[in-house]
């Protein structure tokens, strides 16, 4: 029964809605016409009948479709029968065409505005001078009217508009009026120039000797600096203060200069090239991990040996490799090493002259990706392997690139890896094609160099060529050029300060340039805006005071039933009885100061001797005036001395011996006394 209710009440409801109706006639039999047939009545869809209470006899024609005061009695009687009234409230209409109708608007116009952006955006990359007018005659658009409408039935954020003449003309014609639109549309570029990092300037002091090595690791957190003073000091950028103070200094190497620092691609390692012939690799905070073996020097095949046998030249880490670096010597041998395998050396390279002897290398690296071996040597060669095979045969040679007999400093290639830069020190700085290398691209002249370990590198673009310059006799500053590396001219040059410019590092993360000079001391310069992290970190943190620790000067014993002659005070910190202490003016009293001169002081009515001390204390003598010439003191009681002898005089009377050689004022002498003068000898 309850359910029965209830599909009535659904019925009612929904006959509530507006939907179409279905009504069904009444299939009507007149048995007094004599008819067999039924009669159809027609209805609003057709009617076969009547589901409800039989027809009388009398009634004739259709039965009649429930009305809506049927159903409204039906209605009430049900909720008599539920016990309550009102079922809520009704259900909400949807007319479903008009739906149908919007969403196919909506869906129209969102094609149209996206055709429209689509078409000014092309128009825009194709510089064209104009733009269509998206207008709604022309787009079969709507209205501004309308577009706001349907603006307030989307959903999400707007898309956003393309940049267009609108905001850029604004702009630009507000700094020239008669300016043409083929010049709006063409920013001014950014020369590479404006990329070089030196507003700011920071100075790191290592020591008083030239700084030769130079090493950051490729996150920038921390810099290695070794000098000829044979130390090698870490910085690091995070933990130090506006003071610069580098938190560990080394001899690794014990008497022997450090020519080159790097540390490793991850950064957790630092490789230490020394004057001796074992190369060693470090941690980050300085610990000894791997220490090369040394050859044999008795042997003269090379070889043969482990090791070098003479003292080391230069080195570096392998750029994809974390665990092999390469090292070149004097023994006229590139090595190749494992940090799990110093005791034998992985691989051997020897650099040939013309004439098939040995010859010395002086600087060697890698390419960017690791492929290709690169050392320079004494005879002006430039020599590479490739280390994708054996190394029996080079893989480029070029004789003649440098002077013969100078030492080549350093061979650096481009981040590209198409060109190749070497500097000499016959104060040249040459330009290469590796696709063509034979003659230099450019070269660069009258480059003044001192020392062994100047080196050169690309800026992180390639853009451009930078170099340090040392001191000549007669000038005062040194030097850090910057070469353009397409026009190959100079751009730009920093003046570093009164000493030579001997290593230069760009690292491409911090965007800083470190610089080493030849008074012992490391450069930075960073822009405020377009460096990061690196030196910007310390230059703005002061130096805090450290805290003293404060601790019990005496064992406490607790006695709370003790007399209060032998009872004892609280224990007391430090910090306590320092304050209580300066409450105290005897113990806050400041010390005398020590005596300068015997007028003022302490002992200043005494004398200021500890001799005059002692006198005046002992009272044995009057007061000695200690700033007076003692021969006049003395001289000064000569007269009274001779006139009234008391103390030395009447001590030798009775002993003095007889003059022999002074005057005695006999005849035989001179007047006054005077002896007469000493007689030649006949």
């Amino acid at each position: 029964m309850f359910m029965f209710v209830l599909l009535r009440l659904r019925y009612l409801i929904d006959s509530k809605m507006n939907r179409p109706k279905f009504s069904f006639g009444a299939i009507k039999f007149s048995p007094a016409e004599g008819k067999s047939e039924p009669k159809e009545e027609s209805g609003s869809f057709g009617s076969f009948g009547s589901f409800g209470k039989k027809q009388s006899k009398n009634q004739k024609g259709p039965v009649a479709i429930e009305s809506e005061a049927t159903e409204d009695e039906e209605l009430k009687r049900v909720e008599s029968t539920m016990g309550f009234s009102g079922f809520g409230k009704s259900a909400k209409q949807f007319d479903l065409n008009e739906m149908i109708e919007t969403a196919r608007k909506t869906a129209k116009e969102r094609t149209v505005s996206t055709t429209v952006d689509t078409s000014i955006k092309e128009l825009s990359i194709a510089g064209s001078s104009k733009q269509p007018d998206p207008t709604p005659s022309a787009k079969g658009g709507k209205s501004d009217e309308e577009d706001d409408d349907e603006d307030d039935d989307l959903i999400g954020p707007p898309v956003p508009k393309p940049v267009s003449e609108g905001d850029s003309k604004t702009k630009l014609s507000s700094k020239d009026p008669d300016a043409g639109e083929d010049d709006l549309s063409d920013e001014e570029p950014e020369k590479p120039t404006d990329k070089i990092p030196q507003s700011h300037e920071v100075a790191l002091t290592h020591g008083s000797k030239a700084v030769i090595a130079l090493g950051v690791d490729p996150s920038g957190a921390r810099l290695a600096s070794g000098s000829v003073d044979y130390e090698v000091r870490f910085w690091d950028f995070a933990g130090m203060d506006s003071t610069l103070q580098s938190f560990r200094t080394l001899m690794p190497c014990e008497n022997h200069p450090i020519k080159a620092l790097q540390y490793s691609s991850t950064g957790d390692s630092l490789l230490v090239i020394s004057g001796t012939a074992q190369a060693k690799v470090m941690d980050r905070d300085g610990f000894e991990v791997a220490e090369c073996v040394k050859g044999d020097q008795y042997i003269n095949d090379m070889s043969r040996t482990k090791g070098h046998t003479a003292a080391l030249n230069s080195g570096c880490w392998h750029p994809k490799i974390r665990n092999e670096f390469l090292t070149c010597a004097q023994d006229s041998t590139c090595r190749l090493w494992e940090i799990e395998k110093p005791k034998q050396h992985k691989a051997l390279m020897k650099p040939r002259s013309a004439n098939g002897l040995k010859t010395v290398p002086t600087t060697c690296t890698y390419n960017r990706d690791g492929n290709l071996i690169a050392c320079a040597c004494q005879d002006g060669s430039i020599q590479m392997w490739d280390h994708r095979k054996a190394f029996v045969n080079t893989a480029k040679l070029l004789r003649d690139a440098h002077q013969k007999g100078t030492d080549t400093s350093c061979v650096a290639f481009s981040y590209l890896g198409h060109s190749l830069a070497s500097r000499g020190c016959d104060n040249t700085l040459k330009i290469w094609d590796l696709r063509q290398f034979r003659k230099p691209l450019h070269v660069f002249e009258d480059l003044f160099s001192r020392y062994e370990s100047t080196d050169c590198m690309f800026s992180p673009d390639d853009a451009l060529i930078l170099t340090g310059e040392s001191v000549l006799k007669g000038q005062s500053t040194g030097r850090l050029l910057f070469f353009d590396a397409k026009t190959f001219e100079k751009s730009h040059e920093i003046e570093v300060g009164d000493s030579h410019v001997i290593r230069s590092v760009w690292h491409p993360k911090l965007n800083q340039l470190f610089v080493s000079c030849g008074n012992g001391i490391v450069k930075i310069y960073y822009d405020q805006n377009k460096s990061m992290r690196g030196a910007k970190l310390c230059v703005i943190k002061t130096r805090r005071k450290q805290k003293q620790m404060e601790a019990m000067v005496t064992q406490h014993i607790l006695t709370p039933h003790a007399l209060p002659l032998f009872r004892q005070d609280r224990a007391k910190t430090t910090r306590k009885i320092m304050e209580k202490a300066r409450q105290d003016p005897v113990k806050s009293h400041r010390p005398d100061l020590p005596i300068k001169s015997g007028q003022g002081g302490r002992v200043a009515s005494s004398g200021s001797t500890l001799s005059s001390y002692v006198i005046r204390t002992m009272g044995l003598s009057k007061r000695v005036e200690d700033d007076q010439d003692p021969r006049e003191a003395i001289l000064k009681y000569a007269k009274d001395a001779a006139e009234n002898p008391y103390w030395i005089s009447p001590a030798y009377a009775k002993t003095q011996p007889k003059t022999i050689f002074q005057g005695t004022g006999n005849d035989d002498d001179t007047e006054g006394g005077e002896p007469s003068a000493k007689k030649p000898k006949v």
